[in-house]
């Protein structure tokens, strides 16, 4: 059972209420209006610290003695270390080599322990794992756990209150399933009915919860290099929640290439005058590209279409590299 009443309590003080920003030229191209929810902007740079808010606020006393271990390509791993930070918790956070050298850079500058293991991300989580069994302190999973995914879910609640109506589709990213996961269950326990369309957004190179969305069970994908970094890595053959959540209350799922996903990176610097990282950016680069589209409205006559804009966490390279082809 996720708890969103704890959740929202839990998050208080420590996470960020981002706006909510409407897209004037997206919402004239598509005939609906856009709004963007910034998570780009979020206190960590993205979405995640609302899961580790929740997840360390809940520990026991014991468990806070003894610290974390989690395992992260980056903004997960900021996250816990900003949350860690606040509470007097050690954290380690283990991470695979690839990882951006603006997000190791954060999370060590937080004064948490940040382990470089492993050439993907499915090895640095089994070091991780080790490490958090060998050491009996807690393991908080960035996509797996009734904690976490109920802590990203406050993302919903947030634009629910800051909106005069119910939206009509929401489009996030995907690749744990822990934010989309957390989404669609907090609007469909707050609202019942006249749910929005839940859209999870794939990027091409990483989309494992897609495949096993369609294979029925949680399967192993070869890891790619994808300016999605964000959304690299497995779900877990074990998968114990997040899984089911996106099988069973995501209604429909797009997936981007990564010439979409730069191209929208460009877009949210050049047009929206936003940092945006790849990850962050593959839901707004499924309405840039047509990869998904809103019901045909009459002009001004439809409900809004809120695209989550998840991380700002990039090295300078790599959007530099994007601004200049």
């Amino acid at each position: 059972m996720l708890d969103f009443a704890q959740a929202q309590a839990s998050v208080r003080g420590i996470v960020r209420r981002t706006p909510l920003l409407e897209a004037y030229e997206l919402s004239k191209t598509l005939g609906a209006p856009v709004l963007l929810k910034a998570e780009c902007l979020q206190v960590t740079g993205s979405f995640k610290v609302r899961g580790a808010a929740v997840r360390l606020v809940a520990l026991s006393e014991d468990e806070r003695s003894r610290g974390v271990v989690a395992c992260s390509s980056g903004n997960h791993g900021w996250a816990v270390a900003y949350v860690a930070q606040c509470l007097g918790i050690s954290a380690t956070v283990c991470m695979p080599t690839w990882v951006d050298p603006v997000k190791l850079e954060g999370i060590r500058a937080l004064g948490a322990e940040a382990l470089l293991v492993g050439d993907t991300f499915d090895e640095s989580e089994a070091h991780a794992l080790a490490l958090s069994r060998a050491s009996l302190r807690c393991y908080v999973s960035a996509y797996d756990d009734p904690w976490v995914i109920a802590g990203q879910g406050t993302l919903a609640l947030e634009i629910l209150d800051q909106m005069h109506v119910v939206p009509d589709a929401v489009l996030a990213p995907l690749a744990g399933g822990g934010l989309i996961g957390g989404i669609a269950a907090a609007l469909q326990e707050k609202l019942l009915e006249d749910v929005p369309r839940i859209v999870a957004v794939s990027a091409a190179n990483t989309a494992v919860m897609l495949a096993s969305v369609r294979a029925g069970k949680p399967v192993d994908l070869p890891e790619q290099e994808t300016l999605a970094n964000a959304l690299a890595g497995g779900i877990g053959l074990d998968n114990q929640y997040s899984f089911e959540l996106v099988r069973d209350r995501v209604q429909e799922h797009v997936s981007v290439s990564e010439s979409e996903i730069e191209a929208a990176m460009v877009y949210a610097a050049t047009s929206l005058r936003l940092v945006v990282e790849g990850g962050g950016a593959v839901a707004l680069a499924a309405l840039l590209s047509g990869a998904w589209q809103p019901h045909a409205l009459e002009p001004g006559a439809g409900r809004p279409v809120v695209v989550v804009l998840s991380g700002g966490n990039v090295a300078p390279a790599t959007l530099a590299s994007a601004l200049s082809r």
